[in-house]
């Protein structure tokens, strides 16, 4: 009255394929398969930021907070020109 033993499981493996069919059975498990890998997928782009960040020693008028100094120049931009 325990547990349940592999005939019992067997037996419910058998009811099920013959109730549902093999191929509804296959088309159920490549639904849940792409299911999970598209969870999984979801998880890894929902961990990286949305926007890029910028380096903490560059500033630019873009990402200056409104009432910001506006005569910092940026050094490494002066460089390239």
């Amino acid at each position: 009255m325990g547990s349940f033993s592999i005939w019992h499981w067997l037996v419910v493996l058998l009811i099920v394929v013959l109730v549902f069919g093999t191929k509804k059975l296959k088309n159920i498990g490549g639904d849940l398969g792409g299911a999970v890998k598209g969870f999984k997928d979801g998880m890894k782009d929902g961990s990286a930021p949305e926007t890029p960040v910028p380096p903490a020693g560059q500033v630019t008028s873009s990402t200056a907070a409104p009432g910001a100094d506006k005569t910092t120049i940026d050094v490494e931009a002066r460089n390239k020109s």
